[in-house]
């Protein structure tokens, strides 16, 4: 398994360098002068060409790539036009906030969707169930950024406790300088009005945002059950007297929980690019939200950047993923041990 584990890091790897190379030749063909961008159109020709030949626009493509590469082994980025700041400043100062609101959605539909899947599979063909299965329809169906305005316009006007844009109040003075998580450094420090008026920040973007995977693996889960429930395992372990619900969720979860498992990790690494929208319209300051206004300023080292984190979070996701599928699963591991 330790082996197998070891060939999927480096293979993932090596899809991190291939998105790298992709993403700056992507960066690199895209209309537009970027270093006219920075400067603005009252700029003169002297002006630019002294900012190309700063940034390097001038040399050949290959001379680029090669100190583009060089600079990300070493952990440089690029300067960003948007801020004048190290793009590797701004990813890390904007993505505490994303990981907290993405930490928080992945939460919400494990703790919303597999219960839910349970007990729609226990009443499977029943009032039940049917209702459940619309509920989760709605939920796939449903854009996440209709869902943000929805959300917020309810808020607005019925649900006054609850915040519709930011991350935290003004009037709160205090700063997550330990992990830069709200909840966690609130904890830390036995700041309880902060915890609580994080937590009422995060409510409406997590539901936004989760809705869609609760419905997902909500449907998935139940398949899951429903398939599980005529092994030959679980007839014996009835006919042996054992309750029910030691069945349900001792037994029968473990086995089903491997298919929503592996949809909940693909989740986790496909809201960064999710989250874009609904923390733009939460006002949300994370690495999507900078990454929109980079986008809509050229600023290619910076877009070239977030789009990096995406491919981060997807490579740790799915490596997570084939750990915790080995742990449940025994199925998994062996296979695993055996292609190794």
């Amino acid at each position: 398994m330790f082996s197998y584990l070891i060939r999927r890091a480096l293979t993932l790897l090596l899809v991190l360098l291939g998105l790298a190379i992709l993403i700056f030749i992507i960066a690199r063909i895209v209309p537009g002068d970027p270093a006219r961008i920075a400067l603005g159109p009252l700029a003169t020709a002297e002006q630019v060409a002294e900012m190309r030949q700063e940034m390097g626009l001038d040399d050949s493509f290959f001379m680029q790539l090669w100190s583009y590469l060089s600079g990300l082994a070493q952990g440089d980025l690029g300067k960003s036009l948007l801020t004048s700041r190290p793009v590797m400043d701004d990813i890390l100062g904007a993505l505490p906030a994303t990981f907290e609101l993405v930490l928080f959605t992945i939460i919400l539909q494990v703790v919303i969707s597999i219960p839910l899947g349970v007990i729609a599979a226990i009443y499977r063909n029943t009032w039940v169930d049917n209702l459940l299965r619309i509920v989760s329809l709605i939920g796939v169906v449903t854009p996440g950024f209709v869902l943000a305005i929805i959300l917020q316009l309810v808020a607005a006007y019925y649900l006054g406790f609850l915040p519709v844009t930011g991350r935290l109040e003004g009037s709160i003075d205090f700063s997550a300088d330990i992990t830069g998580l709200l909840l966690i450094d609130g904890t830390l420090m036995g700041r309880f009005d902060v915890i609580l008026d994080a937590m009422r920040h995060l409510i409406l973007p997590a539901l936004a945002l989760a809705a869609a995977g609760i419905g997902q693996v909500m449907r998935i889960t139940r398949t899951a059950m429903i398939e599980v429930s005529s092994r030959d395992f679980v007839e014996a372990s009835r006919a042996y007297g054992i309750p029910e619900r030691v069945v349900t969720f001792r037994y029968m979860l473990r086995v089903a929980s491997v298919a929503p498992l592996t949809i909940l990790g693909l989740e986790f690494a496909s809201l960064i690019g999710n989250a874009f929208i609904v923390e733009f319209v939460f006002s949300w300051p994370g690495i999507a939200s900078y990454g929109v206004r980079t986008i809509l300023q050229k600023d290619l080292n910076a877009v070239i950047g977030v789009v990096l984190v995406s491919g981060v979070f997807f490579v740790v996701a799915n490596l997570t993923i084939d750990m915790l599928l080995g742990l449940l699963d025994p199925r998994h591991r062996l296979r695993a041990e055996r292609d190794s």
